[in-house]
């Protein structure tokens, strides 16, 4: 298909985002099931809900453009989503793949976010107000699950620093322990004389 005009081009990359976020919506469930944090359960669940409201106002800014909603397929969200899908499968421990998990979803709202920065900006250039509005409420949508994920994430790594930590101090002290009583084995026995 040939795109002839800024118009044109906002409906492809809006047909491109429309399957990312209905491809979302199918996978947030899966990642959220596989997460063991509480809280980052909790987010993914709420991200969800927000993700069928952003496929809700896509729908409304196609109809403010007169234009049938319409998918165009996503191949970067299909490649994010399958990757997510490679981490869930990790043999891990529960806060590492938690924390994996947290990467893979914060990769999809980098995309996110750029793919919304990029039709905001032709909206803008249009003239388009109400489409750059709602589009503007999506990036902040996104943007603010992005924080929450980093916040979910630094609280998670603390965690984890901190049982491995303890972890290699427990693991010192044990080395530490066989090599004192390895040391003493491989020295010679003396007596001391009683006065010479």
């Amino acid at each position: 298909m040939k795109v002839e005009s800024l118009d044109q081009l906002l409906q492809e990359e809006l047909r491109d985002i429309y399957d990312a976020e209905k491809q979302l919506v199918k996978a947030l469930p899966k990642m959220a099931k596989a997460a063991s944090s509480e809280e980052l359960r909790e987010a993914l669940n709420e991200h969800l809900e927000v993700t069928k409201g952003q496929v809700e106002r896509l729908e409304q800014v196609f109809e403010t453009l007169g234009t049938k909603a319409k998918s165009k397929s996503c191949a970067g969200m299909k490649g994010l989503i399958e990757e997510g899908e490679e981490i869930i499968g990790q043999d891990a421990t529960d806060e590492l793949k938690d924390a994996a998990i947290i990467g893979a979803a914060q990769r999809v709202e980098h995309y996110e976010i750029a793919a919304y920065g990029i039709v905001w900006t032709f909206a803008e250039r249009l003239g388009n107000d109400e489409v750059a509005e709602l589009l503007q409420e999506t990036l902040t949508e996104e943007e603010e699950a992005d924080e929450r994920l980093t916040e979910i994430s630094e609280s998670l790594l603390d965690a984890v620093g901190v049982s491995e930590q303890a972890e290699e101090e427990d693991e010192g002290a044990v080395i530490g322990d066989e090599e004192e009583e390895s040391i003493r084995a491989e020295q010679p026995k003396t007596r001391r004389s009683s006065g010479s």
